[in-house]
C-alpha cells in the first residue's frame, strides 16, 4: 500500500498517492469473519475498540480550515486518467467517497471495516468476502447496495485510472453471495489482493447512468463520506461541507475524525504565492520542507504575535525518491554509465548547502529512513539468494553495494567532473570543440522539462535553482541541455505520455509496499500512459522482488524482498536524488490542533485535516 506532501495539501499525496501496497500473512485457518484484516497475526485493535489511537474522540466539531494547492483544476473526477482533477477528493481518503475498509495509518498492514461491517478471506488469500453495513448511506440518503459496489469495482477496473485497471486484471470472479455480501476470487497468487479489494472508492451507480465515466467535468460526485462538495470556483477553489447526516459519524473508525464544518482549498500559481498567502493569514497550514527556511523564514507578524505556531511531527516512513529522473525510453539515457555520469556531475554537497543550509539528509535509496532500506555493503543471506538468479542482468553495485557520490563544497566539483568524463568516454562520447559528441560527431543533447507551478515538495524557484547549478556543471562536460517550462496542464500531458528526456520526479513510498510498486516500476508502464514508471525501467528482477513481497509469509521474507528491490532501483541510477526531511514541519493557525499521539506514518493522508480540530475562542 502507499501514499507525502508539504507545501500544498494534497499534491504531495499524489507524489505519493496511488495505492498503499501490502504484503500479507494468512488469516487463521479455516476462514474466519473479522472486523479487520492484517498482515501479521491479529489487528492491534480488537472488536469493540472505541476509536483509532491517533484520534481525539472528544475533539469539538465546527470551524473552518483553509488549505492550498498549486496550479488549477478542471475536473471533479480523480478516478480516471483524463483531466486535471481536484486531488483532495482522491488523496484525502474518506473525505467524499469511502471504501469498504479504512486504512490505519498507525499500522502499516491493517485495515478496519468502514462500509463493510466484516471481512472474511480464504486461508491462502485466494478469495476475500465483505459484508456491507446495513446502515451505510450515500450523501443523498439512499442506501449503499451490492449493486453499487459491483458497478464501482467493474467500472474502475475497466475504465478507470491504471492504478485500478492493473489490479482488476487479477480478479477471476466477482459475485454477490448474500443480500449484503460480495466475494472476489483471484486468478493470481498474490496475497495482497485481499486487502486491495477493500480499498476502492464506492460510487453511486445511478449518478453515472448514461454518462461517460472517463469525461472530465465539474459535476460533484455523490459519495458516502462525511463531506459533500459545497462550492466550486472552477480552477480557483473548492469547498467541502461536513454532512450533519453522515451515516458513519458514530463508528469507532471515524470517532474523532472529520471535525471541521468546512474544508476549503484555494489554488495558487505556485508555492511561493501560497507561502505569501499563508503569511497574510489566507491559509491556515503550511508544510515546510527546507530546514534552513524553517529556521529563518518564519519571522512575520502572525508568527510573532502568536496567531500562528510551528509544530514538528516525526514519522517512521521511507524517504521515497525525489530528484531528476532520466527517461530510458530515450536513447540518450539508456546506458547506465551515462546516467551515472549525470549523477557524478550533479554536485549534491554544494546544491544541498545552497538550498537547505546542508541540514537535511540526502536520499540514499528509495526506502531510506526505514527498516525497509537496503543495508550498506554487499547483499547477504536471503536478500542475496533472491538476487542470485538475476545476477547476469543486474547493474554494477546492485549486489556489491552502491553509494552515491558526495560532491564538493565548491560550485565546481572537479572530482565529479573527472569521473563523469571517464564514464562518458567509456560509453563512446568525447569532448570535441567544446561539445560532447559520439563517434559519428553527433552532439549529446537532451531536454529538461519543468512544471511552472513547481511540485508537491519544491517551489518552481527552488527547482529552477537546482537546475541552473546542474546545467552550469554540465557545461564542463560539453553538454548544453535545453530547459523547457510548461503550464501544469501541458506538463501533466507530457509526463503522462513520457514525452520528456529528464524532469523533476517525486514518489512517496510507504511502510507497506506491494502491488502499486508494479505501477511505479513495472514493464507495463513502459508504454501504458499514466503509470509512475517515468524512468521506463524494464527489470525482470524488480518484478520478481515485488512478487516475493506480495506473497511473503514472514516479515523476514518481506524485508529481504523489499531490500533487494531497493538495491535494484538505487543501482539502476534512474534518478539523481536530492535531500529529504525526516520530519514534517507544519506552521499553522494557533487555534487548530492535532492529537498528542501521532501515527507512525506521521503527517500522511488521513492525518491532516482529518484528525485536526478547532478550539473555540474564549
Amino acid at each position: 500500500m502507499r501514499f507525502f506532501k508539504f507545501a500544498n495539501e494534497s499534491a504531495i499525496w499524489r507524489a505519493v498517492a496511488f495505492g498503499f501496497g501490502v504484503a500479507m500473512m494468512p488469516l487463521a485457518s479455516p476462514a474466519e469473519t473479522s472486523h479487520a484484516i492484517a498482515m501479521y497475526g491479529e489487528p492491534a485493535l480488537e472488536p469493540g475498540f472505541s476509536h483509532l489511537p491517533y484520534t481525539n474522540p472528544d475533539a469539538p466539531k465546527g470551524g473552518t480550515i483553509r488549505l492550498a494547492e498549486p496550479g488549477n483544476f478542471d475536473s471533479l473526477n480523480p478516478w480516471v486518467l483524463m483531466g486535471n482533477p481536484v486531488w483532495p477528493i482522491f488523496t484525502q481518503p474518506g473525505l467524499v467517497t469511502e471504501s469498504l475498509m479504512l486504512r490505519s495509518i498507525d499500522e502499516p498492514f491493517t485495515l478496519y471495516g468502514l462500509l463493510a461491517e466484516s471481512v472474511e478471506a480464504a486461508p491462502d488469500r485466494s478469495w476475500v468476502e465483505f459484508t456491507l453495513r446495513p446502515e451505510a448511506r450515500f450523501s443523498d440518503g439512499s442506501p449503499v447496495t451490492i449493486e453499487d459496489v459491483m458497478w464501482s469495482y467493474e467500472t474502475l477496473g475497466t475504465k478507470g485510472h491504471p492504478r485500478y485497471t492493473s489490479v482488476w486484471s487479477k480478479v477471476e470472479k466477482m459475485e454477490q453471495t448474500g443480500e449484503r455480501s460480495i466475494r472476489f476470487t483471484f486468478n493470481t497468487k498474490d496475497r495482497e489482493l485481499a486487502m486491495l479489494m477493500g480499498m476502492r472508492p464506492i460510487l453511486k451507480k445511478a449518478q453515472w447512468q448514461g454518462k461517460d465515466f472517463n469525461a472530465t467535468g465539474l459535476e460533484a460526485p455523490i459519495g458516502t463520506g462525511p463531506y459533500v462538495i459545497d462550492r466550486v470556483d472552477a480552477g480557483r477553489s473548492v469547498s467541502f461541507r461536513r454532512n450533519p447526516d453522515y451515516w458513519g459519524k458514530d463508528l469507532p473508525v471515524t470517532r474523532g475524525l472529520y471535525n471541521f464544518d468546512t474544508i476549503r482549498y484555494d489554488y495558487f500559481g505556485d508555492a511561493a504565492a501560497m507561502f505569501e498567502a499563508f503569511k497574510a493569514g489566507e491559509i491556515d497550514v503550511w508544510r515546510e520542507l527546507v530546514a534552513s527556511r524553517w529556521e529563518n523564514s518564519f519571522d512575520f507578524p502572525a508568527m510573532r504575535d502568536g496567531r500562528m505556531v510551528k509544530s514538528e511531527i516525526g514519522n517512521q516512513r521511507p524517504s521515497g525518491i525525489m530528484g531528476l529522473v532520466m527517461n530510458t525510453r530515450r536513447p540518450v539515457f539508456q546506458d547506465w554509465r551515462i546516467r551515472q555520469a549525470m549523477i557524478e556531475a550533479f554536485n549534491y554537497h554544494f546544491i544541498n548547502a545552497t538550498l537547505t543550509g546542508g541540514k537535511d539528509p540526502r536520499i540514499t535509496s528509495y526506502f531510506a529512513n526505514s527498516d525497509l532500506a537496503m543495508r550498506p555493503g554487499p547483499a547477504e543471506g536471503r536478500e542475496a539468494e533472491l538476487l542470485a538468479p538475476f545476477a547476469d542482468g543486474l547493474l554494477p553495485g546492485t549486489v556489491e553495494g552502491y553509494v552515491l557520490p558526495d560532491g564538493g563544497e565548491r560550485v565546481l566539483d572537479r572530482k565529479g567532473i573527472r569521473s563523469a568524463l571517464k564514464l562518458l568516454e567509456e560509453a563512446g562520447w568525447s569532448v570535441r570543440d567544446g561539445q560532447l559528441r559520439d563517434a559519428e560527431g553527433r552532439p549529446f543533447v537532451f531536454e529538461i522539462l519543468l512544471n511552472q507551478s513547481g511540485s508537491a515538495m519544491r517551489t518552481s524557484a527552488e527547482t529552477r535553482q537546482i537546475i541552473n547549478i546542474f546545467v552550469e556543471a554540465l557545461r564542463n562536460l560539453g553538454i548544453r541541455p535545453t530547459v523547457t517550462t510548461l503550464d501544469p496542464a501541458q506538463y501533466v500531458q507530457r509526463t503522462n505520455n513520457y514525452d520528456f528526456d529528464m524532469t523533476w520526479y517525486e514518489r512517496g513510498l510507504s511502510l507497506s509496499p506491494g502491488n502499486e510498486q508494479l505501477l511505479y516500476w513495472g514493464r507495463s508502464g513502459i508504454e501504458q500512459p499514466g503509470s509512475k514508471n517515468w524512468m521506463g525501467m524494464d527489470s525482470p528482477a524488480a518484478e520478481a522482488m515485488i512478487s516475493h513481497m506480495v506473497n511473503a509469509t514472514s516479515r523476514d521474507e518481506f524485508l529481504a524482498a523489499v531490500r533487494a528491490l531497493d538495491r535494484i532501483l538505487t543501482a539502476g541510477r534512474y534518478v539523481i536524488p536530492v535531500s529529504f526531511s525526516p520530519i514534517s514541519r507544519l506552521a499553522h493557525r494557533a487555534d487548530v490542533h492535532y492529537p498528542a499521539k501521532t501515527p507512525i506514518y506521521g503527517d500522511w493522508p488521513g492525518f491532516m485535516p482529518e484528525t485536526w480540530w478547532q478550539e473555540e475562542k474564549n
